[in-house]
């Protein structure tokens, strides 16, 4: 009968190279935290200190439809539906994120949306009601597109 080894089979120079790596992490952390470095600026303390002026905004609500599209109706204008297939996932995602948001602070649905297009190119989405702002440039052109063309008449 032959018996059985409980060796520690990891390689002596992995355990060495995760201890430096563990290392290098903890005191990349510590030099920064101690040089007191700031963070980097938000696009809207960036809008601000640049007095970066609206083009343009609409007033939106937002509804999930059955068929997984979602109703876009404009303050004092019309309707919009974009239908399953046409980049509703991520205004779903987009707005299931605020609507959370929203329920967490016992806000309904009712207060809108404010989406802004600024003149240094920058798109957002403002929750009038929570002051949540998105910034939509960060998701890829086909992402931003689908809220761009909310700035758009409704056809």
């Amino acid at each position: 009968m032959t018996a059985h080894s409980h060796e520690n089979t990891v390689p002596r120079g992995a355990l060495l190279l995760v201890g430096g790596l563990v290392g290098f992490a903890l005191l990349a952390t510590a030099t920064f935290r101690i040089a007191d470095l700031p963070p980097a600026a938000s696009p809207v303390l960036e809008r601000a200190s640049a007095h970066v002026a609206a083009v343009e905004s609409q007033t939106l609500r937002f509804a999930d439809m059955d068929d997984g599209g979602v109703r876009i109706d404009r303050v004092g204008g019309a309707s919009t539906i974009i239908h399953p297939g046409e980049q509703s996932g991520f205004v779903r995602g987009v707005m299931r994120g605020m609507a959370r948001d929203r329920r967490m602070r016992g806000i309904g649905s009712t207060p809108p949306f404010t989406l802004t297009l600024w003149a240094n190119g920058g798109l957002s989405l403002t929750d009038t009601a929570t002051g949540r702002i998105i910034e939509l440039n960060g998701f890829g052109l086909d992402n931003r597109a689908t809220f761009a063309k909310l700035l758009e008449p409704a056809a």
